[in-house]
């Protein structure tokens, strides 16, 4: 195999097994200032769902008192055509939220939580001081209708808190607005700010749970326009005193986000594990809202799927102007990575699957054809610089046999180059079109994991392409197998990884250097489709799927170019630039540089040698 076919299978592993562990280790180095240890912060997630009783009970509360009477807590439903949002009258917060037209892995109706799995709570400083919780209170639900509810804490003599809730036809947001009269002599006159608490512990909805918990993150905006993320590997915090304008509890494909019309001022985030088989994460927020003029507050919420279209058009119509981008919870990678899946891979995938209404199987074939067919040139400049390098090897062998031994290492290489030089030919430019294909084998790598259009999608044996095809399954460990293959075996992935064996025996083949496949390192070919199995064992039958028909095109591209491509005149051709080139005295190109470069460092190990001598 010639150093540009090896070069390319390098920089295609790296991106394969070192770009998500980069991303992964940028993401921790980026928090590692914020973490702290899990047992110093097990009663501060407690705190969100157990002490606000207590605090009211330790300080008392007067004017709030015939509020907390023991009544029946009472349930009323909104719903439009796409979800189901239950509100408790105690707190009168959103207890529960499902999904119409989601199920779960199981095939159970999704819900993103239920009574008990999540917490919202607004803190009051009443004029003598005291800590009053909304949470702990009993609203009356004044208003009901199938889209709206306001639920009203009466606090006698004309005064009281509303929460409205108003639901849209056909949309997953949510208006919350928290309105308030004559309640100022009940309230601190110190007090500028609402203290807001919200919890949420994260279902298990897919499949695959390592790989959602990898996918599961804590998300939010500053005000200032960049997107962060807690930590998703481990437990973390992180207090942030800059403006934020968004706050999402994300898993793989869903996203409960609370998002403010007025910033929230300053704010404390944590993020923690869950080993429970049911949930996957907790998340926790504490974050304050400027509340100077008693003016009514304006938020909304979004329960739904993380759909980049969906979420991009809210900047064009709900929250238009406001430029809030919740398009950016969906994991598309760096920035160019992410444009190129922005501006080409997504709206390309929309338009196989919207307007020629095929499946998704037959739309991942035909993206995979439409991508190949798009770098069509740049393989086929890096084939013919293989094909070159190929037709010279017998005078590139003569030479090595010529200059054998390590000390005549720099010889060959500069014979080397000078061959190249007289012909006109430069090894580098093999690896510029496959330096170039890279970002977009990156973009793909990126965009399956992350595309709900694929859940719950069969394909052939596949039952749901936005998951692992399992045609092997086992209940019992195995020792180092099962911690990699998570003991399954993936269809998919087992057929790429063996096309990809397949391809790299017949290109070390075509290039004559079978016979020595296990010399020079060549072994390494072999092994990295190995360990591409076990790397990408757990991924999404989608993404491996686009690998194996991506990979068969490449045996066929390459079979056809050796048809077409003749070799004799190729060589001939090489060989006439030999008498045009040495016509040109001191052509400047990479070649030259190179062998200058050599030359140079020839000189200074001469040099050293010369010292070492003396």
């Amino acid at each position: 195999m010639n150093k540009n076919n090896t070069v390319g299978f390098i920089l295609i592993f790296l991106v394969l097994f070192g770009y998500p562990y980069l991303n992964n280790y940028l993401t921790q180095k980026e928090n590692t200032n914020h973490t702290i240890k899990m047992e110093s912060l097990s009663n501060k997630t407690k705190n969100i769902y157990e002490s606000t009783k207590q605090t009211n009970q330790k300080n008392g509360h007067d004017n709030f008192k015939n509020l907390t009477q023991h009544v029946t807590e009472k349930f009323t439903v909104i719903q439009n055509s796409l979800m189901e949002i239950k509100i408790s009258n105690k707190g009168g917060y959103i207890c529960s939220v499902k999904l119409k037209k989601y199920t779960n892995y199981k095939k159970e109706p999704l819900y993103l939580f239920k009574r008990n799995e999540s917490v919202f709570n607004i803190t009051f400083i009443s004029d003598n001081g005291q800590v009053i919780n909304s949470n702990n209170f009993y609203f009356e639900i004044i208003t009901k209708s199938k889209l709206q509810a306001i639920l009203r804490l009466n606090l006698g003599a004309n005064r009281y808190i509303d929460f409205m809730y108003t639901m849209h036809p056909n949309d997953y947001m949510v208006d919350f607005c928290f309105n308030s009269s004559n309640i100022k002599t009940k309230l601190s006159p110190c007090m500028h700010l609402l203290n807001i608490q919200w919890a949420q512990k994260i279902r298990q909805q897919e499949k695959c749970r390592k790989f959602e918990e990898r996918y599961a993150r804590l998300t939010y905006r500053f005000l200032a326009g960049d997107v962060k993320q807690l930590c998703e590997t481990k437990d973390d915090i992180k207090n942030i005193s800059n403006k934020l304008q968004w706050i999402g509890y994300k898993d793989q494909f869903f996203s409960s986000v609370f998002i403010t019309q007025n910033n929230f001022e300053s704010t404390k985030l944590y993020s923690k594990y869950l080993v429970d088989k049911q949930y996957i994460k907790e998340y926790n927020t504490s974050t304050d809202v400027s509340y100077n003029d008693l003016k009514q507050l304006k938020f909304n919420f979004y329960f739904g799927p993380n759909d980049y279209t969906l979420l991009k058009n809210y900047d064009k119509t709900k929250l238009k102007n406001q430029n809030f981008e919740l398009e950016k919870l969906v994991p598309l990678g760096w920035n160019l990575f992410r444009s190129i899946n922005k501006y080409l891979i997504i709206p390309l995938f929309d338009w196989l699957t919207s307007k020629l209404k095929i499946t998704l199987g037959l739309a991942i074939f035909l993206l995979t054809l439409i991508i190949k067919f798009a770098l069509f040139p740049l393989t086929y400049k890096s084939f013919i610089s293989s094909a070159k390098i190929r037709v010279l090897r017998p005078q590139i062998e003569t030479i090595n046999s010529k200059y054998q031994g390590r000390e005549n290492a720099l010889t060959r290489q500069q014979k080397t180059m000078e061959l190249y030089r007289q012909v006109g030919v430069n090894p580098m430019t093999g690896c510029l079109p496959m330096l170039l294909q890279m970002p977009f084998l990156i973009a793909l790598f990126t965009f399956f994991p992350s595309s709900i259009s694929l859940r719950h999608h069969f394909f052939l044996w596949a039952d749901d392409l936005s998951t692992y095809d399992s045609i092997i399954h086992w209940n019992n460990n195995i020792y180092f197998i099962s911690k990699f293959l998570d003991n399954h075996i993936s269809l998919f992935c087992l057929l790429m990884s063996l096309a990809t064996i397949l391809n790299t025996k017949y290109t070390m083949y075509q290039q004559n250097t079978e016979q020595e496949q296990f010399s020079n390192s060549k072994w390494l070919m072999y092994l990295m489709p190995i360990v591409m199995f076990f790397f990408l064992n757990s991924y999404p039958a989608g993404l491996n799927y686009y690998y194996l028909i991506s990979t068969l095109i490449t045996i066929a591209q390459t079979i056809i170019f050796r048809i077409l491509v003749d070799e004799t005149k190729l060589l001939n051709k090489l060989e006439e630039n030999k008498k045009k080139i040495k016509l040109v005295k001191n052509k400047p190109n990479f070649i030259t540089r190179l062998e200058k470069m050599q030359q140079r460092r020839q000189k200074l190990m001469q040099q050293q040698l010369r010292r070492k001598n003396r």
